[in-house]
């Protein structure tokens, strides 16, 4: 019966802050956490998300991977405590299903997550966060299952290899990064390298209360997050104040425009056309976010697919993005062509944005943007997961606690000429990385 209560759990959603404000309550612990609370009282349910600053671009010199790695061993195993026994892989996961509750692990480049839903009835709940506790903090690291799965990883990196998408997303990720981490490819060599007693020492290293920022959605107060938050980290080093991490230096501009032409034989050409764009805190964000979907990220209402799909036929789809993180993110615009036409596709494209960093959009472009995001906003809020995401981004990047709140507003007063000059700030066409696998040289 426990295990339908999974099932159950993926649908549940709650409207009404939809339409309402969202308060968001914030505070720091004696051990250095920090926490962050949306009450959600009308289901009896809580998101938890543990974050670390220990993603991809915490990797050491050669061993691409080892985040990842270790976000993935979490699951398992546990090691044995004086009061309760080990776990197997096969005994955590069943665990898990009897409780009715997800719980899972992952790395990007920035940050390492810990995901964890559950019903808040005590006994489960209870139960839960003790399991996630023992997983956080006393993870087993097997040997004989990261043999499997070193493998199965090696597998799919060789798969990739033959798909001309990631060979393109590769050269262009490398070309627009240099030497930043962002840039740095897991590659079979690499993830040969990664054991699992590099992963318990990549845990001993970063996983620490004074680096973790915690996000809670649910049905639970104040005081009911404090003693979960307690529980749930309980197993790591109380350190209030940890020694700080090494600097990860910040992506470097491009000087000059570079044009790879890659050979592979394949029946459409990948291309991808970008620099570095933005880091998240950027106070230009929102002007560029709604600039960009004039640009090209408004599907058939965008610039780009006006011109390069509609009038001249080079391509079925073509989109333009900013990654921001906590550097920054390629601002990148992306199409498929055939071979023969990958070079007039990317001088129409390349006319499009340089055109639009000169001249920005029109006021009427720029209305009809904001009425789409703005009339959309609501469906970003419209479910626990939905504010998780959105709550677990101002936690990680420290954005104001009311900036769901002014979103809206924020949004509505920019005008075509702040557009027009946050493009100009950050983007330089004339120096931009241009990838075209498939193509002619």
């Amino acid at each position: 019966m426990k295990r339908l209560l999974t099932v159950a759990l993926s649908f549940f959603v709650w409207h009404s802050h939809a339409v309402a404000g969202i308060p968001i309550q914030h505070w720091t612990m004696d051990n250095g956490a920090q926490v962050y609370l949306i009450e959600v009282p009308g289901l009896p349910m809580v998101d938890i998300q543990l974050e670390l600053d220990a993603g991809d671009r915490r990797d050491p010199a050669g061993l691409n991977g080892l985040a990842s790695a270790t976000a993935f061993m979490l699951g398992k195993g546990i090691q044995a405590s004086d009061t309760q026994p080990a776990m197997d892989d096969n005994a955590v996961g069943e665990a898990w299903a009897d409780l009715g509750a997800l719980a899972n692990a992952n790395a990007s480049n920035d940050r390492l997550s810990l995901s964890l839903r559950t019903l808040t009835r005590a006994e489960i709940l209870d139960a839960a966060i003790a399991l996630a506790a023992r997983q956080l903090a006393h993870p087993s690291f097997p040997d004989a299952v990261w043999q499997t799965e070193r493998e199965r990883w090696v597998a799919s990196l060789k798969e990739a290899k033959t798909k001309p998408a990631t060979l393109a997303n590769q050269a262009f990720a490398k070309a627009v990064y240099g030497d930043h981490p962002y840039g740095d490819e897991t590659d079979e060599a690499s993830v040969r390298r990664l054991t699992t007693a590099l992963m318990a020492q990549f845990h001993q290293t970063h996983f620490r209360t004074c680096h973790a920022k915690l996000s809670l959605v649910g049905a639970v107060n104040r005081a009911q997050a404090q003693a979960l938050v307690t529980k749930l980290l309980q197993g790591l080093p109380q350190d209030k104040a940890c020694p700080a991490l090494p600097t990860v230096p910040e992506v470097k501009a491009l000087s000059q425009p570079q044009r790879l032409a890659i050979p592979f034989e394949s029946a459409q050409a990948h291309v991808f056309i970008g620099q570095p764009g933005i880091a998240r805190q950027d106070p230009d964000f929102l002007a560029l976010t709604v600039g960009n979907y004039v640009l090209g990220g408004g599907g058939f209402v965008s610039r780009l697919t006006e011109q390069v799909r509609e009038k001249r036929g080079l391509s079925y789809s073509v989109y333009s993005y900013f990654a921001p993180g906590m550097h920054a993110g390629a601002f990148t615009v992306g199409l498929q062509t055939r071979p023969d036409q990958a070079s007039q596709a990317v001088e129409v494209a390349q006319s499009v944005v340089a055109d639009f960093v000169k001249n920005g959009p029109t006021d009427k472009e720029v209305k009809a943007a904001k009425d789409f995001l703005i009339g959309g906003f609501a469906l970003r809020l419209d479910s626990n997961k939905k504010l998780m995401d959105n709550l677990s981004n101002i936690a990680w990047y420290g954005l104001p606690l009311d900036y769901l709140d002014t979103w809206t507003a924020q949004v509505g007063k920019l005008t075509a000429k702040d557009i027009q000059q946050a493009f100009a700030r950050h983007l330089q066409p004339e120096r931009m990385v241009t990838v075209i696998l498939g193509g002619q040289p």
